[in-house]
């Protein structure tokens, strides 16, 4: 056989599979090819990552995290990142994007390296930003699969190559062979360790360690199959029900996955954020009342937060139930935001969560699915609806294995898929309604919460999120300097870090 002849015009490339095209894009990045929006959304990312960094560390739970892995700022610098990724990824303060809870690794990493290696605030927000869209595209396509939200932990593979690489400035072909490493072991979460015991604390530092591994392989010269994400025998074949390989790079440089990112105010699952945002609006607009004094709580909700409840289901124990339970059910937070005006993390742990007046009012909450609102959930973006139009009949078909004919009947008709982020939603409704005995009835509906993707936070991401930041006790002189972080040179980068996290 006569072999090709290559031409100006169409020369011969080797083929690399999804990943070795990722690895091209990533290498030749920099951060002023990035539209200054998405610049911008990825600061916010950091800050809003660093609020619930810190927020882990001052926990009990977190002070035995550093106990066991280190200071989040040690000599070796791999520790740092695993000891960030997962203080910042256990208390679902986390934030998500179409597809995945990106931060702990796409932040967390970054953060050890840029703090390790003096870099500036510019070379920061390009590694986060880097992460950000090659975990993020990874997830994707294997979104309609067994593992979403943190229980996805191939996003954090991917998140720690590419966080570490972007801050080394490594060659493609180190992205390549990292990433195919990496993936070629990815861990596969058993939900009994991960709702009812401390190992959750451990799932993510254990994927970012096989990252990292990976990274150090890479260089060193070993070499990954290129192909391990779209092979037979590959990543997809395990970890999708329904592979999206051309995910990984569908639109590089054009669909930014960064400004899909929903942003976490309160602890707990995504699927009940806007319950808990009606909830703190009723608690102001009721007034003077006592449990006793109410007949019913009703939560119309959709779909997404049903599931999220059935996962819990199980685990559930009162004031004995565990963390990784309770942050994914609704009555109990949407008791204490309605009782108290605010939910925080102490809400979940002794002494608040034995209080008899929380758990009296949670037994009169009930959720009740709303078609309309499965309907609007399925049409968005996040967090599988861009995934659903790229599917086409395959996708509906997963989704009446996820949850019945009915729900295939209540997805939009097929379109094709987003051309662009510009305009990403993450409708996740609820309404609450509080009945009194007395006849008197409260209601409050969100169809995006307060932190979801949409319009309202794509016009005030900074303010929410420097408020989000001092509300975990963060110093003014961080959230001062972010507006400009990408002037900060490297020595007045590494005191904000060294602020942000409270050293």
């Amino acid at each position: 056989m006569t072999a090709p002849v290559a031409t100006a015009a169409e020369p011969i490339v080797p083929e690399a599979g999804q990943l070795g095209r990722l690895a091209e894009w990533a290498g030749e990045l920099e951060l002023s090819d990035v539209p200054e929006r998405v610049v911008s959304f990825a600061a916010s990312h950091l800050l809003s990552q660093l609020a619930a960094i810190r927020t882990g560390l001052a926990q009990e739970d977190g002070r035995r995290l550093t106990r066991a892995l280190g200071a989040p700022f040690q000599a070796d610098t791999a520790q740092s990142a695993r000891v960030l990724a997962g203080a910042g990824a256990w208390l679902n303060l986390d934030d998500t994007a179409y597809a995945g809870h990106l931060g702990p690794s796409t932040v967390g990493v970054p953060l050890a390296y840029a703090h390790a290696l003096g870099l500036s605030g510019a070379e920061l927000l390009r590694a986060v930003i880097l992460a950000d869209e090659c975990a993020a595209r990874v997830t994707a396509a294997a979104t309609l699969g067994p593992f979403r939200g943190q229980t996805a932990l191939h996003t954090h593979l991917v998140g720690a190559v590419a966080g570490r690489l972007a801050c080394e400035r490594a060659s493609a072909r180190q992205w390549r062979d990292a990433l195919a490493l990496a993936l070629s072991a990815p861990p596969w979460t058993l939900m009994r360790g991960f709702i009812d015991s401390d190992a959750r604390m451990l799932h993510v530092p254990v994927a970012v360690r096989m990252g990292l591994d990976a990274c150090d392989a890479a260089e060193g010269g070993l070499r990954g199959a290129h192909d391990i994400v779209e092979h037979p025998d590959g990543f997809l074949a395990q970890f999708a029900a329904v592979p999206l390989p051309e995910a990984v790079t569908m639109g590089l440089g054009r669909r930014w996955h960064t400004e899909t990112l929903s942003f976490k105010l309160h602890p707990g699952g995504p699927g009940i954020d806007a319950a808990i945002d009606c909830a703190l609006d009723l608690h102001t607009e009721m007034g003077g009342w006592a449990v006793d004094d109410v007949a019913e709580v009703v939560v119309e909700c959709s779909v997404y937060t049903l599931f999220a409840a059935r996962k819990a289901q199980s685990y559930l124990d009162g004031p004995r139930t565990p963390l990784g339970a309770l942050v994914l059910t609704t009555p109990y937070p949407v008791a204490t935001a309605l009782l108290t005006g605010g939910l925080a993390i102490e809400d979940f742990s002794a002494p608040l969560v034995e209080t008899s007046e929380r758990w009296r009012l949670a037994e009169k909450v009930q959720l009740v699915h709303d078609e309309e609102m499965t309907r609007e959930l399925l049409a968005g973006d996040a967090p599988f609806g861009e995934a659903l139009r790229q599917s086409g009949a395959e996708g509906r078909r997963w989704l009446e294995l996820f949850g019945g004919r009915d729900l295939v009947d209540l997805a939009p008709p097929p379109a094709p898929p987003a051309e662009d982020f510009t305009r990403a939603a993450k409708p996740t409704p609820a309404r609450v309604r509080v009945v009194l005995r007395d006849g008197r009835v409260f209601t409050r509906e969100y169809r995006i919460p307060r932190g979801g993707i949409g319009p309202e936070l794509r016009a005030g991401h900074q303010a929410l999120i420097a408020a989000k930041f001092r509300s975990s006790g963060g110093p003014a002189a961080v959230t001062d300097l972010w507006p400009r972080l990408t002037e900060a040179e490297p020595e007045q980068l590494r005191r904000a870090l060294d602020q942000a996290i409270g050293l």
